[in-house]
């Protein structure tokens, strides 16, 4: 079982984090959809990407669009990661420091791994 972590909050948070999963890997999908097209648009000449004036390039598309694959894949990232835990039975517990987390901090953060001095502490 999960340190403090009753069954009924383990099979919440289960769906809760199973959710986000879900969530996340469809706007990875999306993402990269949307970044083959600009890759079309790139490589079709016709593309007048730096005097658009009614939109913006697809050079910043491009970039936008990368720097949103890499949050979905890093938060999907932590999502697995917290999953990983709750098999293990090691959901709410400090990964640093081994104490409980705050009920709180997992309710507004479920994947957090760490409690809120450690996170502070390794944050600065």
């Amino acid at each position: 079982m999960s340190a403090g972590v009753s069954p009924h909050d383990r099979s919440r948070v289960r769906s809760l984090l199973n959710e986000e999963k879900a969530d996340l890997e469809r706007s990875i999908r999306g993402t990269r959809s949307e970044l083959e097209a600009v890759l079309e648009a790139r490589a079709d000449g016709s593309a007048d990407d730096e005097h658009d004036p009614e939109g913006s390039t697809l050079s910043t598309d491009w970039s936008r669009l990368q720097g949103l694959r890499r949050s979905f894949a890093e938060r999907l990232g932590e999502t697995e990661e917290a999953i990983a835990r709750l098999d293990a039975g090691t959901y709410g517990t400090c990964a640093h420091c081994g104490r409980k987390i705050a009920a709180a901090r997992l309710e507004a953060r479920p994947v957090a791994a760490l409690c809120i001095d450690c996170a502070r502490e390794l944050q600065g």
